[in-house]
């Protein structure tokens, strides 16, 4: 189900105003920007790109906006990206597909459901270019060229109906097929105003005549009635609590998952990333934003602490993975000069921690 903030976020993305979604995800760091919303299910990462908001797109990935998440076709916001490229020029592929392609450099090969992946859109530019230079600098036309000219321009239109129509209009308004805690709340307290008022109705008309005292059948049905609603409403509020503790379970798993994902692309990426430089914001931290406590509770996230093998195991992992000295081993000649400090400073108060919490499970 999608939130009332994450509403707030899609509309302003919807109506581009960039300072109000900068300023809101600012205020309210704990959003997920990773959900799927509409008929098309695409998420706020679709959305920018579709508008060719370069801005928003940038900002999202700052707030850990998933490349690879995928809409109804199966398409990534990579793939509209590489759309609007082919339609837009190099402005639109500097702008879009360049900071997309960086924060994931793996998304670039994730095919969608026709078995297409960015990688094959952007090979058309390719294929496009020489054929815009032949036209203007040659002064003969060959009868055979133009011929070729027009059946690939017939073949690049028939593509675009396929795999390019990408427009604002798709992206459809919120199915609000859950009611939320204000939703929830204003009908109860229409339901408790429209019970008052049918008893006021019901006490003028049974004093309309002359005073009469209520009989001790009507009395017991008053009060089952009463009870019965008491239950209804704790049944309600009970169902609420498990909605939100199912919501707060998927964001922390969701949180763990772009951790993971984040780190293999980080230490374990393919060459062509290698030398690519790292800024503070550029590390996988498991809580970008949240103290050294937080990040490690995002690392130790769903395993059961009364298994001692399997908890010591998992912390072992994550010290090999944030120990200093092999921090330094693997990505300290990638680090930008200006963040050097404070991203060492930052991986040893990570060690630390989880120090104290291997100290702990021996005492």
């Amino acid at each position: 189900m999608v939130s009332h903030r994450q509403k707030r976020v899609w509309k302003y993305i919807e109506e581009g105003s960039l300072l109000k979604l900068k300023s809101y995800l600012k205020k309210h760091r704990d959003i997920d920007v990773n959900y799927s919303q509409g008929r098309r299910q695409r998420s706020p990462l679709h959305l920018a790109c579709c508008l060719g908001d370069d801005g928003a797109v940038r900002l999202l990935l700052q707030h850990g906006a998933s490349v690879v998440l995928k809409d109804r076709k199966g398409d990534t916001a990579l793939h509209i990206a590489a759309n609007r490229a082919l339609k837009h020029g190099k402005t639109a592929y500097d702008d879009l597909v360049v900071p997309l392609q960086k924060s994931c450099p793996e998304a670039m090969f994730v095919p969608n459901r026709a078995g297409v992946s960015p990688d094959d859109l952007l090979n058309w530019i390719k294929h496009s270019e020489p054929k815009a230079s032949t036209s203007h600098g040659s002064a003969k036309k060959d009868p055979e060229r133009e011929w070729m000219e027009k059946m690939f321009d017939e073949c690049e239109d028939e593509f675009f109906e396929s795999f390019g129509v990408y427009d604002a209009d798709d992206f459809l308004p919120v199915d609000d097929d859950e009611e939320d805690f204000g939703d929830w709340a204003d009908r109860i307290r229409r339901e408790y105003f429209d019970k008052k008022h049918a008893e006021a109705q019901r006490l003028a008309a049974s004093y309309s005549g002359s005073k009469r005292r209520k009989t001790k059948e009507e009395r017991a049905d008053e009060e089952k009635c009463h009870k019965e609603h008491l239950k209804r409403l704790q049944r309600e509020h009970e169902e609420y609590l498990s909605r939100a503790s199912r919501k707060e379970e998927e964001t922390r798993q969701g949180k763990k998952r772009r951790y993971e994902e984040r780190c293999a692309a980080t230490f374990q990426g393919s060459s062509s990333t290698a030398d690519t430089k790292l800024s503070y914001s550029d590390i996988p931290w498991p809580a970008p934003r949240g103290t050294v406590q937080e990040m490690v509770d995002v690392m130790i996230h769903g395993v059961d602490k009364k298994d001692t093998v399997a908890f010591r195991k998992v912390i072992r992992k994550q010290q090999t993975l944030w120990h200093p000295d092999k921090f330094a081993q693997r990505c300290e000649a990638r680090l930008e000069e200006k963040d050097r400090q404070r991203i060492l400073d930052t991986v040893t108060a990570l060690s630390q921690e989880l120090n104290r919490l291997t100290q702990s499970l021996r005492t």
